[in-house]
């Protein structure tokens, strides 16, 4: 059996916690940031954790961690 790959898009945008989980960042801070108050662009930085509906489709995504 050979190995499974990894795909790449995902190994760039989701990293796996201690724990299992997936960490991964926030969308909508690139552009059109003028209309956003600081708070919510200042809220964008903080990473997020993948929510349960959507773990099994990101680990399928990254077989090797």
């Amino acid at each position: 059996m050979p190995k499974m790959k990894t795909r790449r898009a995902a190994a760039k945008r989701f990293t796996e916690t201690g724990s299992g989980q997936f960490k991964r960042n926030k969308a909508f801070k690139s552009h059109i940031l003028e209309k956003k108050s600081p708070k919510r662009k200042r809220n964008f930085r903080k990473a997020a954790l993948v929510s349960k509906s959507d773990y099994k489709r990101v680990a399928k995504l990254l077989p090797n961690g």
